[in-house]
Formats: C-alpha cells, structure tokens, sequence
C-alpha cells in the first residue's frame, strides 16, 4: 500500500467510528467558531471525559485542532488533500493529466462512466486506455483485463471501447490482442 493510501485509509478508519464522525460534523458545522468540549458534550449528549477522548484523537489525526478545555476547530483540508493524494497515486492519474475533458468520467482515479460511443470523448477515452495499457506485442484476454482492471471496473465495456475504435485487434478466437494503431505523440510531449 502507498504512503498515501496508508494515510488516506487511516483517516478513513479514525471516521469510520460513529461518535468521531458526529465530532468532527459538529467541529465543521461549527467553522471557524469551533467549539469547546462542554459545547460539544451538550451536542453529542456524552460525558466530558468521553468527549475529550473524541477530540483528542481527532487532534492527533490531524483533523481538529486545539487542546484542553480550549476552542476545537475542524481542520477538513486534510481528508481533501488526502483524497487528492490518493488520487494521484492511482495508475492511470499521469496520462489522465492529458485528458482533461476525460476528468468527469473518472473518480478517484478510476472510470465511473463511458462517454456516449459516438462522441468525440468517447474516442479520447479509447486512446488515453490505449496509452494507459501500453501493447507492445501480444497480450492475452487475461492480461487485458487485468491491466484495464487498475483503473476500470467494466473492463469488458472498456475492452470492447479498444477493439471498435481500432486501438485493439484481436484474434479471431478472442483469445489475444495486439496493438491496433500507432498512438500519436502528447501535445506535451
């Protein structure tokens, strides 16, 4: 797992309690006020001593801050960077930097969605899949899949995207596929 994955998950895990996430909501609903922990023991209906605990890990997390019987405040750019950090590290994340207009089919790194077949997109998305797969000599079905599976989870959808815009041929039995088409060089590049 990558460093920003490890993070992300870990934030993800401190939340994923019921009564740290009712913490920090109020911590963020509060802003920049932010609240105290009586405050907040009256907004959670728990005891003090439990809710300092609440806030406490919060802190250390990195996602509040403030100590003692102070002002607790939401620092909620950190579960954003993170997200964009894991976002980065996804594979595909590089060559999608060179498709914008690709950005709102995808999530987090991964194809939520396939552009209508007969748009231009639709084109873009089989090019920037072709990129992302890198044929060079013949791949199985399998290793197809496996390859489109790091970044799509329909990976026959995207499969089938490869093979009718030419950027895939595959055998006859459907076994094995091979390079269609030169890719033209990035504009970048």
């Amino acid at each position: 797992m990558s460093v920003p994955a490890a993070h992300a998950s870990g934030l993800l895990l401190l939340l994923s309690h019921p009564a740290r996430l009712r913490a920090f909501a109020e911590l963020v609903r509060h802003g920049r006020d932010g609240c105290t922990i009586a405050e907040m023991s009256i907004h959670l209906d728990l005891p003090k001593p439990e809710v300092g605990e609440l806030l406490g890990r919060l802190v250390g997390a990195g996602v509040a801050t403030g100590t003692g019987d102070g002002i607790y405040r939401a620092v909620a750019d950190v579960l954003r960077e993170a997200a964009q950090a894991l976002d980065r590290a996804q594979p595909i994340a590089p060559l999608l930097r060179e498709y914008p207009q690709l950005k709102p089919f995808f999530s987090h790194g991964r194809l939520t969605s396939l552009p209508p077949t007969l748009s231009d997109r639709y084109q873009q998305a089989a090019e920037l899949f072709a990129r992302f797969l890198a044929v060079d000599g013949v791949l199985t079905e399998s290793e197809v899949n496996h390859r489109i599976a790091a970044a799509a989870d329909d990976v026959a959808a995207v499969r089938r995207m490869l093979v009718e815009s030419g950027w895939l041929e595959r055998d006859r039995a459907g076994t094995s596929y091979g390079s269609g088409r030169i890719l033209p060089a990035l504009n970048n590049a």
